[in-house]
């Protein structure tokens, strides 16, 4: 969890005090490039109070519900990891 929400300050700090690239890839690969950006970043707003709940049942030692929720939470956090690395990769040969 500190890891996590050391990355989270880290990646915003960053984004707020850098100029943004834009993607400069053409044809279908562009359209694919938009769709997983629009849907990591949907999905990664959304996916935080999954997560701190999730923790928190745990943490309070409810199991049963933190089970039921993780089956929920642990798909969309692991598109959102999974998705951020593409689409870092996908981007990166733009970065002046």
């Amino acid at each position: 969890m500190a890891l996590g929400a050391t990355f989270l300050v880290l990646y915003v700090a960053y984004h707020m005090t850098s100029d943004s690239t834009p993607y400069g890839g053409q044809g279908p690969l562009r359209y694919v490039y938009f769709f997983i950006l629009i849907t990591h970043i949907l999905l990664s707003v959304g996916v935080i109070p999954l997560v701190l709940f999730t923790y928190l049942r745990a943490w309070r030692g409810d199991f049963q519900r933190h089970r039921a929720l993780a089956k929920i939470t642990f798909p969309i956090w692991l598109y959102v990891a999974v998705t951020g690395v593409v689409v870092y990769l996908m981007i990166s040969p733009y970065y002046k």
